[in-house]
């Protein structure tokens, strides 16, 4: 049997339970806990360790539902079979060749950094080998909206968690947002106008400005994009992030979002809502999507998991009205998908296994407490205040003091990167001194010493 050698800290930032479980994954994973090896009782490590027998069992549970260890009955807890990835071969000199381009560190306060230091990899490599030792079908052509079996796990999720009201039927796979929105850009055509917020999300503005689209920027108010701007733009589309708005973090409230679809169902227009990172919520339930609002079928519901599990994940979904499914299906309807069946399948299984609900509670949990500390410590920065810190992983910072470049540019020389509200502006004037801070990326043990950089650098 294994023994731990393993000292907890009651005082420690994380749990004791997720001390444990830490360790115990570690150990699964690094090879000193091999497939087959038994765990200590929970009565022995309770001993060991000087903990509750709750404590233990919390551990324990974690570690089995996410695949590093499995229960026999009468027996105890076992390591699982864990393939662990192998180490690169070491040699005396390795040199990079000439033509491979450097990668550049995410900066620390990116707003597009996400943390994946909790992503749960067992779970993920158990339902990936499941599948594909035990579904070859999977080889063959697919349905090019997605596996029936994701569409249906999507729709039940997006029903209890964002109340969308949709069958699999309307559900469409793609491999990230883009191919998505080139998706709607081509089932609306090219006499379609957008109206994108001002400020807004760029990548959007990429994309449409790639397909040489007709762009309206409609500027913003304390509510959200501006109902009577709007109207009088022209636009025949509007895309907007009404959750948790990028970059602003406005969450718009149902008032607007009902004038908003007013507008489309008297112009005939049709809505995009992006609910790109509705999964992270520190003031309450989030209000319902746009989509579970509308009785008339105008607007288009978008979300992804790049956000809320990994970059890497180019997994993304789109809900379609019912009268958008004919045109789609004459267009891509002969297609191959754009994602993987396997991949797809795992991620079915993720999301009705549980492994997706647990994994958000921990990653919220994780960034609530990363948020707070960073508010607690800005705070202490005398005349800077925050905004738009209810959601998401990103808010906004205001110095009247220095200018916007001042602070981009002190900040910069003190190796914290950032991005001033101009550059998300187009027709209308940023707010003055005001940056835009994302944390997902930032780890929490480094949050002190970032502040006390900024301090300095601002002083």
């Amino acid at each position: 049997m294994f023994t731990l050698a393993l000292t907890l800290d009651p005082q420690g930032r994380a749990p004791m339970y997720e001390q444990l479980y830490t360790a115990l994954a570690g150990a699964i994973r690094e090879g000193s806990l091999r497939h087959g090896d038994r765990l200590p009782s929970k009565r022995a490590l309770c001993a060991s360790l000087g903990v509750s027998r709750s404590t233990v069992e919390a551990a324990y549970e974690l570690l089995l539902a996410e695949g590093y260890v499995e229960s026999r009955p009468r027996s105890g807890y076992y390591a699982a079979d864990y393939v662990a990835l192998p180490s690169a071969p070491h040699t005396a000199t390795q040199t990079v060749p000439a033509h491979a381009p450097a990668q550049a560190a995410t900066p620390l306060l990116s707003t597009s950094a996400v943390d994946v230091s909790h992503f749960p990899y067992a779970s993920w490599a158990k339902l990936y080998k499941e599948v594909v030792y035990n579904s070859p079908e999977l080889l063959q052509r697919g349905d090019p909206r997605g596996e029936e079996a994701l569409r249906a796990a999507l729709a039940r999720l997006l029903s209890e968690y964002r109340g969308v009201r949709c069958t699999p039927e309307q559900v469409v796979v793609g491999s990230g947002m883009e191919t998505l929105m080139g998706q709607l850009l081509t089932l609306f055509g090219p006499e379609a106008v957008y109206a994108v917020e001002d400020p807004g999300y760029p990548a959007m503005e990429r994309v449409l400005a790639a397909r040489r689209q007709a762009i309206r920027y409609v500027p913003m108010d304390a509510a959200g994009m501006d109902a009577e701007a709007l109207a009088a733009s022209g636009a025949t589309v509007a895309y907007l992030t009404p959750s948790h708005q990028f970059p602003m973090g406005i969450t718009m409230p149902a008032s607007r979002r009902s004038r908003l679809l007013h507008w489309a169902v008297a112009e005939g227009g049709w809505i995009i809502e992006d609910d790109y990172d509705s999964e992270f919520r520190y003031g309450g339930r989030p209000i319902s999507s746009m989509q579970g609002m509308d009785r008339h079928g105008r607007v288009i519901y978008a979300g992804t998991f790049s956000r809320s599990l990994a970059p890497a994940i180019r997994l993304a979904y789109m809900v379609l009205p019912d009268a958008l499914l004919p045109r789609w299906q004459a267009l891509y309807g002969r297609q191959q998908p754009t994602v993987s069946r396997y991949e797809q399948t795992v991620m079915a299984r993720f999301l009705d296994g549980g492994f997706y609900a647990r994994y958000l509670r921990r990653v919220g949990n994780l960034y609530a407490a990363r948020r707070s500390a960073l508010l607690e410590g800005l705070d202490q920065i005398e005349g800077l205040t925050v905004t738009g810190t209810d959601g998401g992983i990103h808010f906004l910072l205001s110095l009247p003091r220095l200018s916007e470049r001042e602070l981009l540019d002190r900040a910069a020389a003190a190796g914290l990167p950032l991005r001033g509200l101009s550059a998300f502006c187009h027709a209308v004037p940023p707010l003055p001194s005001t940056l835009v801070v994302g944390y997902g990326g930032l780890p929490t043990e480094q949050v002190p010493g970032v502040v006390q950089r900024l301090e300095a650098a601002w002083a």
